[in-house]
């Protein structure tokens, strides 16, 4: 059945290649911008990363003004201000986020304060309140999972409140996203797994979730498609660049897919059981992938087993009976959940995470019915649904 009506939007350009870092100078003075802060995170300055990008900048006439290496795992709004009296400080122009999702959030929460003036962040929460556009901010992604590259969404904490502030503006993208293999290659194998896994489930959630649609479709497959030939041989050779870039491009395009077609219930499950037991996103995406497309099959069984291609390739999807496509595909993912099990001692159950009890459960379900990503489920979910997913994902 055709769509009557969609949307889709991603004015993100993408610059991509073993390169990629290079062209950054370049792409500031497009924008008219010679003084650019680095914000960033200590993982990634200690690992060596933003060598790569100060030597992309020798001979330029732009220079790195100032960098912010304190942005803890969960951004906050003091964060958020104390990078924004660095920025001013040091009469900055532009920002360059290097770094995973946090640091991502920490930046687009930046550039509010240091274009709108003042230090009061809550004022922009909320959706659509940004009247105009910030100042150019480039994207540098280190991990290959969140896509937050190409969203329209920030989330940042308020610690003395504990709650999570969403803000969501078409401002919030970034110019650009600079994609270059130099900037995963160092990732450990736990890390390359679990956000490999939040970019498959973003991918098959914008292919199989109520809004999707033609363009968010495209994005969707070819990066599910990425992601099932690149990331075990990642896992086998983590030096791969070629596979590494491939991961990345993957990230992006389910980020452009899912920021488009929204994502549903294994993202309301995953947020709860990150907000009650501290696990990381990407793990939590793994964890309720297969049991969420198997709770979805009743309504969206034709749809689920589309993926089988992209997913196992021409041959298995050619060789496999439609009506078997979909429980297939299901398999397929549970298979890649079990390698990386065997290789990275990735949770596969919320039992093998060893954080996570059993009396836990009604209250992650409680949220989970709660969590706006649930409305673009293709199956309505109450408590007791919710529930039984939970406690089938245990072992």
């Amino acid at each position: 059945m055709a769509k009557p009506y969609y949307e889709f939007f991603c004015p993100v350009k993408i610059v991509a290649g073993h390169m990629a870092l290079e062209h950054i100078p370049f792409e500031l003075s497009t924008l008219q911008a010679k003084r650019p802060m680095i914000i960033t995170d200590k993982g990634v300055r200690g690992a060596g990363l933003l060598a790569h990008v100060e030597a992309a900048f020798e001979g330029a006439e732009s220079v790195i003004a100032a960098i912010y290496d304190d942005v803890p795992p969960d951004s906050s709004l003091t964060t958020v201000r104390d990078a924004a009296t660095m920025f001013r400080a040091n009469n900055c122009d532009a920002i360059i986020a290097i770094g995973g999702g946090s640091v991502i959030d920490t930046s687009k929460g930046v550039n509010i304060l240091v274009t709108e003036g003042g230090d009061d962040l809550m004022k922009y929460m909320g959706a659509h309140n940004l009247k105009r556009p910030l100042k150019p901010f480039f994207v540098v992604p280190t991990t290959s999972g969140t896509g937050s590259e190409v969203t329209l969404v920030a989330v940042i904490a308020d610690k003395e409140k504990g709650v999570k502030m969403p803000f969501t503006s078409y401002f919030l993208m970034p110019n650009a996203a600079v994609l270059d293999s130099r900037m995963t290659i160092t990732l450990p194998p736990h890390i390359t797994a679990m956000t490999g896994m939040d970019a498959l489930t973003h991918a098959v959630e914008a292919f199989t979730c109520m809004a999707h649609n033609p363009m968010s479709d495209a994005y969707a497959t070819a990066a599910i498609s990425k992601i099932s030939q690149n990331l075990m041989k990642v896992m086998e050779d983590p030096k791969d660049a070629e596979g590494r870039l491939e991961l990345a491009q993957a990230s992006t395009m389910a980020g452009a897919a899912f920021s488009n077609s929204m994502v549903g219930l294994v993202h309301a499950l995953g947020h709860s059981l990150g907000a009650v037991c501290h696990l990381p996103h990407g793990l939590c995406m793994s964890l309720f992938l297969p049991y969420v497309l198997e709770y979805n099959l009743e309504t969206s069984a034709d749809r689920i087993g589309e993926l089988l291609l992209p997913l196992a390739g021409a041959d298995v999807y050619a060789a496999t009976p439609k009506a078997q496509r979909a429980l297939k595909a299901i398999a397929h993912i549970k298979s890649m959940r079990d390698e990386l099990y065997s290789r990275c001692k990735l949770p596969r159950t919320l039992k093998e995470t060893g954080k996570v009890s059993l009396d836990q459960l009604e209250h992650v379900a409680e949220l989970t019915i709660n969590d706006g990503s649930i409305i673009f489920n293709p199956k309505e979910t109450d408590y007791e649904e919710a529930l039984a997913i939970l406690k089938k994902s245990w072992e």
